[in-house]
């Protein structure tokens, strides 16, 4: 199904294969947020957090991803820091996201915190009884006043200048990416 409020962050190497990727859901009447499907039956309040929210626009960042042969260089913490940078440009002041306690500690880092309104203390048992997932939610995607300074940072400087070239210190030392994150105009 096409859903027009979904945008699509992906890393390519330099051969333009795709090596991992990130997606940003503003939320809207149409079409549930997955993290509604997610958990909404396990917790119907999340489908009235979500709506209080999205009256000053937000979403979820979700689906990130990436390949063997990028991994342990630090790219997904770079997907993320490219998808929060972008909601300027879509009209979100907020965003939600899901994560599992391997990725915890990089979304805690970036601003997000446990909407413990939710579950158990924002924790559910996710995807399935071998897996315990948090919903959490970047309470002012806006000023990042959440986030870690270096991460604050490079975000804001993403938001500033979508389109850059930059060496990230990943995981395993230097990365220079080309940063092409400015969302065309719908005409």
């Amino acid at each position: 199904m096409f859903n027009p409020n979904v945008y699509a962050i992906v890393a390519e190497d330099e051969l333009g294969t795709i090596q991992g990727g990130i997606r940003v859901h503003i939320a809207d009447k149409d079409h549930l947020l997955p993290v509604e499907e997610a958990v909404g039956e396990m917790d119907p309040k999340i489908f009235e957090i979500v709506r209080e929210f999205s009256h000053s626009g937000t979403g979820e960042l979700c689906g990130l991803w990436n390949s063997k042969a990028v991994a342990g260089l630090g790219i997904s913490l770079l997907l993320i820091r490219a998808g929060i940078s972008i909601v300027n440009q879509i009209n979100l002041s907020s965003l939600f996201t899901i994560c599992a306690d391997y990725t915890m500690p990089m979304v805690s880092r970036v601003g997000f915190i446990v909407e413990d309104q939710l579950g158990n203390k924002g924790e559910f048992i996710y995807p399935n009884e071998n897996y315990i997932a948090r919903v959490l939610r970047r309470m002012n995607a806006i000023t990042l006043d959440t986030a870690q300074e270096l991460d604050r940072n490079r975000i804001l400087d993403l938001r500033n200048k979508p389109n850059q070239v930059f060496k990230e210190e990943g995981s395993k030392g230097l990365i220079e990416l080309n940063y092409q994150l400015t969302i065309p105009k719908k005409h």
